[in-house]
């Protein structure tokens, strides 16, 4: 697909949109900072079932991506009917699971009409204004293949995302939190950690990370040629093609291809457009070993996994909530253990609420834990 540069797209967009309310804010194409706004299109009453009178609108803005430069992305902004509260409408940034790695698939901007819906309902009744992020490479434009389970950009799309909410809605809080589920808990973690020193101009109250993905760039580098296929493994094994085929596109000073097969080179290319059904698709019936040409073992490519992947487990200026099920398959309960003892032995304060359901499921203990941290992060507001 060809990559669209973002005066291009606010370009076209305008034209596009001439005739039509629904674009209600073009930025200057020279405005390349992160957290500027491309453009903001509003839609209609009710999109995703939001509550009656909801303002819900798309944001295309400017974000910090992998290199440290400005790069567009796209993502939701959902802001409660009636009257703010003094000094605005308290923010919670909504991170979302795994997608996939190509344009289209963040299923904000373009939803896919899943379980997510509801939680930023549950918020926006609440009386929260949500922004919910694409991620890189994920929404309206083509910057590449989505750098899957990168700390940094996961964090930098929610945090330019709020501010081009912001700019857009003077009736915003400087007040605001964070949710992530799974991929989304990962970055919502990450989120928590850069906000005090990306964003310390706001007023940032806490995370609630929920089977957050955490512990795989300790055996990732496991992987090699001599691992065979085993039956029933080919969601992991998307995982795994999806953060290779992610830390290629943020990394090329590793060199990703010189540890794959030339099966593996082509997986990646191929993945590096789809979503995460067309992902599964492509590694049905292969094996790690067919894809590896050598392990990814040595010091350069351990250290650069470290760096893409590691949640951080210390530095942390606001407190966390650690929503776990035990029986988690998807992200093994052992990873989320370990997770815990790490946050807990750093002394970063953190509450956690189990549960035995599926990835993500969430059991009526854990909703009501969200509900008593959503009430603590509404405390005494800022000022806008």
């Amino acid at each position: 697909m060809r990559r669209v540069p973002g005066w291009q797209r606010a370009i076209a967009i305008a034209a596009l949109s001439a005739s039509s309310a629904l674009l209600v804010h073009v930025a200057p194409a020279h405005a390349e900072t992160p957290g500027a706004v491309i453009s903001a299109t509003a839609k209609p009453g009710g999109w995703r079932g939001m509550p009656d009178g909801t303002a819900s609108s798309v944001l295309d803005y400017w974000m910090t991506g992998s290199d440290g430069t400005p790069k567009p992305a796209s993502g939701a902004l959902f802001v409660p009917a009636g009257t703010p509260p003094p000094g605005g409408w308290p923010i919670m940034a909504y991170d979302h699971g795994t997608s996939g790695l190509g344009p289209g698939c963040g299923g904000q901007s373009n939803p896919r009409g899943t379980r997510e819906d509801a939680i930023i309902q549950r918020m926006v009744g609440l009386g929260f204004a949500v922004v919910a992020p694409d991620y890189l490479g994920l929404g309206n434009f083509d910057t590449g293949a989505h750098p899957y389970l990168e700390q940094r950009t996961e964090a930098t799309a929610t945090i330019d995302l709020l501010r081009a909410a912001r700019a857009t809605h003077a009736e915003l809080s400087r007040t605001w939190g964070v949710i992530g589920f799974s991929q989304g808990g990962q970055a919502a973690l990450g989120t928590g950690h850069l906000q005090a020193t990306y964003a310390p101009d706001l007023d940032f109250r806490g995370t609630i990370a929920v089977d957050p993905e955490s512990d795989v760039e300790k055996v990732l580098p496991l992987a090699g040629p001599a691992i065979p296929r085993v039956e029933g493994t080919d969601g992991m094994l998307g995982f795994y093609v999806s953060i290779l085929a992610g830390l290629r596109e943020a990394r090329p000073d590793v060199d990703v291809d010189s540890y794959l097969t030339p099966l593996g080179k082509q997986v990646l290319d191929d993945a590096g457009s789809e979503c995460f059904a067309g992902i599964y698709t492509r590694v049905k019936g292969l094996s790690i070993g067919e894809l590896m040409a050598k392990p990814l073992a040595d010091e350069r490519i351990r250290a650069a996994i470290n760096e893409y992947l590691t949640v951080p487990t210390s530095g942390y200026d606001a407190p966390i909530l650690l929503l776990i099920n035990v029986t988690d398959k998807t992200v093994p309960s052992p990873l989320h253990g370990a997770l815990a003892a790490q946050l807990a032995g750093n002394g970063v304060r953190f509450d956690t609420i189990t549960g035995t359901g599926e990835h993500c499921e969430l059991n009526p203990a854990m909703l009501a834990g969200i509900d008593g941290f959503l009430a603590t992060i509404k405390a005494t507001p800022a000022q806008a």
